[in-house]
């Protein structure tokens, strides 16, 4: 069963050889649309705000608040590209960033233990869902969505409704609070993770497979690709990089409750659906996911510095959200009515790779 589906729609070099030069930019203005937008928003926004928006401080703050997203965004765009997706991101959250300070404080455990249960567990987690949806065939967005429940209930029994307090080393502290040139530390995790996952996902085969399973899991199958184990893969790095962004929360707020966390799977998924709708147009894509994260930061720091209420960053969010899924399924509908005006006896270069 298919949560979401993975096809993309950037332009081939055959569909632009042909086209005028207005053409081409019309061509390229839905792969390049929210790029334009969000350099429009920065610019917007500098304009109106000099002494506050376009300063090192407030880079620093977007920076600082928005890793956590960027982390999680990133987790859930790797199901997504075969074709599924991950709920528990948002949910195992809260428990990570609670175990990392737990273990710590009340079994005194080294902090570089401590971190690396946390992305056993987190790694597990994403195993136990990819068993649910390729083996027991439940659907990803029931499986990870009971997934995530349980683990919710788990963090509220561990806590007991309280918060996780104690000294911590700097060495743990030093995860989140150390700054690299100007910047905090966490900036560079991003960008280090998000290169990472372009080059798996873009030139390596791990990243072909992956795609092609969101495009097609029984095309996939048919051609060798080992489906369940590549599905059950996503789900199991997805769970990984939730418990790295759970382990940066822990050393960020230094406490751990359960009321914290949740608040951080809209604007993940938000982000992870944006990123479908630029760069390679219905596909979740690296870079795209990062404009995605990118405007969303931009435009609710823009809003909240011109006066915005505390409702504006969930309002906006959710709407972004629908904008997004809109384009997306707007884009995959393009994709079906293109190849089925195709004539069938002369495929095109697009039809080939695809």
């Amino acid at each position: 069963m298919q949560s979401i589906q993975s096809t993309a729609l950037e332009p081939t070099r055959a569909e632009m050889k042909n086209l005028s030069r207005a053409e081409k930019w019309l061509r390229l203005l839905p792969v390049y649309g929210l790029v334009i937008l969000t350099a429009l928003l920065i610019l917007f926004f500098s304009i109106i705000l000099p002494d506050t928006f376009p300063t090192l401080l407030n880079l620093r703050s977007i920076i600082a608040n928005k890793t956590i997203i960027a982390i999680l965004s990133l987790a859930a765009m790797i199901p997504m590209a075969a074709g599924r997706i991950d709920l528990t991101i948002g949910y195992g959250i809260v428990l990570w960033h609670i175990l990392a300070i737990s273990l710590q404080t009340m079994f005194h455990l080294p902090w570089p233990v401590a971190v690396l249960i946390v992305l056993v567990l987190g790694a597990a987690t994403g195993f136990l869902n990819g068993i649910l949806v390729e083996v027991a065939k439940i659907d990803s967005f029931i499986a990870t969505l009971g997934t995530g429940t349980v683990i919710y209930a788990l963090a509220l029994w561990h806590t007991g409704g309280r918060q996780m307090i104690g000294m911590l080393p700097d060495g743990f502290y030093a995860l989140n609070g150390t700054m690299m040139f100007g910047l905090p530390i966490t900036g560079l995790y991003v960008l280090a993770l998000a290169v990472a996952m372009w080059i798996v996902l873009e030139y390596m085969p791990i990243g072909r497979y992956i795609y092609a399973i969101g495009a097609n899991p029984k095309a996939a199958a048919l051609n060798g690709i080992p489906v369940r184990r590549f599905v059950i893969g996503a789900f199991v790095a997805s769970g990984t990089l939730s418990a790295v962004a759970g382990v940066l929360l822990a050393s960020k707020l230094r406490i751990g409750q359960a009321s914290v966390g949740l608040e951080y799977l809209l604007p993940a998924l938000v982000g992870a659906f944006l990123g479908s709708t630029t760069i390679k147009p219905g596909r979740v894509n690296v870079w795209g996911t990062m404009i995605g994260v990118i405007i969303l930061a931009v435009g609710i720091a823009g809003i909240q510095q011109l006066g915005g209420s505390f409702f504006v960053e969930p309002l906006f969010n959710g709407v972004t959200l629908l904008v997004a899924i809109g384009i997306a399924g707007y884009a995959q509908r393009r994709r079906g009515i293109a190849k089925s005006a195709r004539p069938a006896a002369a495929p095109t270069e697009s039809s080939k790779a695809n």
